[in-house]
């Protein structure tokens, strides 16, 4: 099993960063992927970044603003979100997918909300 404890979100004005901080614990610490969702309210979930077998994939909306990074050491994956616009309030959900079983693995989810 693999418990995931997410931090770092909060309030902040358009323009604005935060950094996420995702770190996977339990019996399983290894992972081929690990990245991370949003959801905003009356929108499906959406894939924002994902770093796996080496590659980075970003969704047309962040690119250029987000940046995923990852620990593997520390079993923790990291979003650097830079000049944050007003749509990019949303639950962030990271989630991690291990070597075996292939399996997707959620957070609780962190809210950020971009506003003045």
């Amino acid at each position: 099993q693999v418990q995931l404890v997410e931090s770092g979100g909060g309030l902040v004005q358009p323009g604005g960063s935060l950094r996420l901080s995702c770190a996977a614990s339990g019996n399983i610490r290894s992972f081929y992927a690990m990245g991370w969702y949003r959801q905003a309210p009356g929108k499906q979930r959406e894939l924002v970044a994902v770093a796996s077998g080496g590659n980075l994939n970003y969704a047309d909306s962040v690119k250029g603003r987000f940046t995923i990074s990852r620990d593997n050491a520390k079993s923790t994956v990291y979003l650097q979100m830079n000049s944050l616009k007003v749509e990019d309030t949303a639950v962030y959900y990271c989630y991690v997918v291990p070597w075996a079983p292939r399996k997707n693995y959620w957070g609780q989810g962190t809210q950020v909300t971009v506003s003045s």
